[in-house]
């Protein structure tokens, strides 16, 4: 095995560890919220608590994707399991959609006929708490799964940060009918927050599709790979069939290196492996494959894929 393959490997092992926090996270905030929701009646606030259910159950997908992404690579998956995580923020996703639709439900239905709410102070209070949690958790995870490369990290932490937003239009909106009795607000809010867990939960769904589909590297990421081969075509070497792609948290950078017939397999080697270094050094652990070809032989420029 390869020491970047082991780096990677150690690092995917790493990330279960934040799972945990998001779980725990999920276990406290179903706690708070559901004591919120039983003291108040809201039905804000128990779209709030729906929803910290669903982050639980996503966190327990994300933890078991991640543990299965770990894996190192072996016979029947010789890429690694690294897709894995695909399967987490998809389930992310479509417990998103799931969460959304049982609050609309539950608004629709007290919208139509409103009812007064009681002991706002505390149950604001303990909202309140709840969110911070969660604001505190979903930092943790985007920042990290940004940084790592770990959709699922950054689909947890993504859900969890809805969470967050809909605790704070759900308590602005009960604070709001604390003072004015406008009991009608309240399930205007949920329908209001529901629709915004839509969205979240359709780009998940977006981006994980693009991963199963194999989708080419970010545009910026393009760049620095050209940037690399631009470095080396000023030394005499030209390239074609460049190709990349995104697996969860690793990047596929694959060229055909096209060198002077009249170097050494000494040489061109060399500079194979000089280049996979500095794309590398661009994008970390990076797997980047080479095919070296003599630039003076038509056939090299022909690609496999163009016949």
């Amino acid at each position: 095995m390869s020491p970047t393959q082991t780096q990677n490997d150690n690092k995917a092992v790493a990330l279960t560890r934040y799972a945990w926090l998001s779980i725990s996270a999920a276990l406290i905030t179903i706690v708070l919220k559901t004591i919120a929701y039983r003291m108040t009646g809201s039905v804000g606030l128990l779209s709030d608590a729906l929803e910290a259910i669903v982050n639980l159950v996503g966190a327990v997908i994300a933890l078991s994707m991640l543990i299965i992404a770990a894996r190192p690579p072996d016979d029947s998956h010789m890429y690694g399991h690294s897709k894995a995580e695909y399967f987490a923020s998809s389930a992310e996703g479509a417990l998103i959609l799931f969460a959304a639709g049982g609050i609309l439900w539950t608004a629709i239905e007290r919208l139509i006929s409103p009812r007064p709410l009681e002991q706002l102070g505390v149950g604001l209070a303990i909202s309140t708490l709840a969110a911070l949690v969660n604001l505190i958790a979903a930092r943790i995870l985007i920042v990290t799964g940004k940084k790592r490369n770990s959709i699922t990290l950054e689909a947890d932490g993504q859900h969890l940060m809805t969470d967050v937003w809909t605790s704070v239009v759900v308590i602005g909106g009960i604070g709001i009918v604390a003072f004015t009795n406008w009991y009608i607000l309240d399930p205007i809010l949920a329908i209001l927050v529901a629709l915004n867990i839509i969205w979240t939960g359709v780009k998940l769904l977006q981006r994980s599709v693009a991963g199963f589909m194999d989708a080419s590297l970010p545009a910026n990421e393009q760049q620095l790979v050209e940037k690399v081969i631009a470095k080396y075509q000023e030394r005499g070497v030209q390239f074609h069939a460049i190709r990349t792609r995104q697996s969860a948290s690793r990047r596929f950078v694959s060229v055909h290196m096209l060198v002077p017939g009249a170097w050494t397999l000494h040489d061109a080697h060399h500079i194979a492996e000089d280049f996979e270094g500095d794309v590398r050094s661009q994008l970390t652990d990076a797997i980047v494959h080479t095919h070296l070809e003599p630039i003076d032989d038509e056939i090299s420029i022909v690609d496999i894929h163009d016949k």
